[in-house]
This record gives structure tokens, C-alpha cells and sequence, in this order.
């Protein structure tokens, strides 16, 4: 097997083995089964961010409206027209990319602060469209009775079924990013000049990069839809957008498995967390203390030279004292 290919897969193929691992000891409880389809539907989020972020150097502040986008799309066709999920699949994969797509175009020539501020706007606008769409959305009550997936009809079912599409994504996303398109995204996101001179339309293919993170959202969406079978106006809301952004950079962005890790550190950290207020808190005190430590995120700092970086620093503030004590 060649370098390049052994070095691609084997993040995914360390995950299986967590997962193949994990799988027997949580078999027999449906907490821990409920809770481990949520990790996969979070990974699949920051994985959106990480795509678009980490990637290409977007900061989106909308995952969780891409992935409402995916869930209500299949909630409605589901319940309302009697369409089969798998329609609901296919519109919870398009209709985000044809909302990123267009927008991204538009606010890619931003700076990065500006470019948040109006992925946010969007999750505010989205939220409102959905309290206030009455009949077809649900308005205030939102939509219950979502069919649950008949090929995914238990809870061991639906945690085989996100972690497998958790696999399949990170193999599409690691080939992606190492073919000519990540590349060219790569060198787009550092050196647009560059871009722009070797031929490469910087803003379409920023904007294409975007669209496709977005579908990743809406794929989660469509998850999350038929695991819970409800979907309210508070299901994936701009707050949710927040903590995944925040999954997303404390596991490191710009790695493979980084968001995943995120998802599954703070999903699991949540459950030992008594209120709202406290989670904010420790978010806060964990992301602080990553940005200062590790700032590319747990997976993305080589910890043995920031370890031997700072253990030399410290031999040479001591050297000095030591050898004024000496004299």
C-alpha cells in the first residue's frame, strides 16, 4: 500500500477499531446507544466546520441551520406527503448546498469577522423562518411523528447506521483534501494572488468547497430528524451552531478526526454537566485553555515538541540563576 494511501486512511481506520471497540461494551443500553448516534450526528457537524473552517478558512456560524435546512426538508416530505426518507435524504443533501453555495460566493471576499457575522445572521433568519412558518413548518409546536428510518428501526440500528456515514465521510473528506480540489483550496485559502495566477477561480471554488460542507450539515440534520422523530424551532438552533464550532476547533479543525474528537468530548462532558449556565462555563474554560496551550486543537498540536519546547525554555531561565549562585 503506498505512503500517501496508508497515511489517509489510517485515521479512519483507527476510528473503526474505537468504534468496533466500543460497540459490544454499550450493546445492551439504550442510554448509552441514544447518546453515541448523537456524538455521530455532532462529529458530522464539526466535521461541516472543520471542511469549511479548517479547510478553507471559512468561519461559519451556521452548521446547525444547514443541518435545520436538512432536517426540516425530510421531516416535511416525510410527514406530509408520505415520501420515503430516502427523498428526504436527497433533499437534506441539496437544499443546503443551494443555499451555501450562492451565499458563499457573496461573503467569501470578507474578512473572516464580517464573513461570521453573516453565517449568524443567517441562523437568525432561519430560526425566525421557522417559528413563523405556521402549517408547514410547525411554527411554534414544530413537527412530531417523523418516521423513523425502516432500515434503522432500533437504537443499535441507528448508532451502526451515523457511525458508518461518520467512516464514509471522513473517506471522502481525506481523499477530497488530498486531491488536486483540496489543494487548490489549500493554496486558495494562504495564497489567493497565487490561486488566481495558476488559473483557479478562488471565489467559485471557495464557494463550492462551502456547499459542500453544508450538505455534511444537512446530512446530520437528516439524522438527527428520524432519531428523535420530532423537530422543534429549539432543535438545532444558532447555540448549537456555537458548540459545534467549539467541538470543532478544541479537537483541531484542520485535522481529520479533530472535530470528532471535539464532538465526542463536550457531547460527553455535557451529560456531567448539571445546567446551562455551568456548561457555558466549562466551554468557555476549556476553549480558553486550548487557544492558549494547544491553539490548533487537541489533535492538531504535535505535543512532544511543544513539550520539549517548553521543558528547554525552562533549562534556560534556570541555567542563568544557577550559575549567579555558583560565582
Amino acid at each position: 500500500m503506498p505512503a500517501v494511501l496508508r497515511s489517509r486512511l489510517a485515521p479512519i481506520a483507527l476510528l473503526v477499531v474505537i468504534i468496533a471497540a466500543l460497540t459490544p461494551m454499550i450493546a445492551g443500553s439504550a442510554f448509552w446507544l441514544d447518546n453515541s448516534v448523537l456524538v455521530a450526528i455532532f462529529a458530522l457537524l464539526a466535521l461541516s466546520v472543520g471542511m469549511a473552517y479548517g479547510q478553507a478558512g471559512i468561519l461559519s456560524m451556521a452548521p446547525a441551520a444547514f443541518g435545520a435546512i436538512g432536517a426540516f426538508a425530510t421531516s416535511i416530505v416525510t410527514t406530509r406527503y408520505g415520501l420515503s426518507p430516502l427523498v428526504g435524504l436527497a433533499l437534506a443533501l441539496l437544499l443546503p448546498a443551494v443555499v451555501a453555495y450562492p451565499m458563499a460566493r457573496a461573503i467569501t471576499r470578507l474578512s473572516p469577522l464580517p464573513l461570521s457575522i453573516a453565517t449568524l445572521l443567517l441562523s437568525l433568519v432561519l430560526e425566525l423562518a421557522i417559528r413563523e412558518g405556521k402549517g408547514f413548518t410547525g411554527g411554534y409546536i414544530g413537527i412530531s411523528g417523523i418516521p423513523p428510518l425502516w432500515f434503522a428501526d432500533s437504537v443499535f440500528a441507528m448508532h451502526v447506521l451515523s457511525w458508518g456515514l461518520v467512516v464514509v465521510v471522513l473517506f471522502l473528506y481525506a481523499n477530497l483534501t488530498d486531491s488536486a480540489v483540496g489543494r487548490a483550496v489549500k493554496t486558495a485559502r494562504h495564497d489567493p494572488l497565487r490561486a488566481t495566477a495558476d488559473g483557479v477561480n478562488v471565489p467559485a471554488l471557495l464557494a463550492s468547497y462551502f456547499a459542500i460542507s453544508a450538505s455534511v450539515s444537512g446530512l446530520a440534520g437528516w439524522l438527527y430528524a428520524h432519531h428523535l422523530t420530532y423537530m422543534g424551532p429549539d432543535s438545532l438552533t444558532m447555540h448549537v451552531s456555537i458548540k459545534v464550532v467549539l467541538m470543532a476547533v478544541i479537537g483541531g479543525a484542520s485535522t481529520l478526526l479533530g472535530p470528532v474528537l471535539g464532538a465526542a468530548f463536550l457531547t460527553l462532558l455535557t451529560l456531567y454537566l448539571p445546567a446551562a449556565e455551568t456548561q457555558g462555563m466549562i466551554f468557555g474554560g476549556v476553549l480558553i485553555f486550548v487557544l492558549l496551550v494547544a491553539p490548533n486543537g487537541m489533535l492538531g498540536t504535535d505535543w512532544g515538541k511543544l513539550v520539549a519546547r517548553r521543558s528547554s525554555k525552562q533549562a534556560v531561565a534556570v541555567r542563568p540563576a544557577t550559575t549567579e549562585g555558583t560565582a
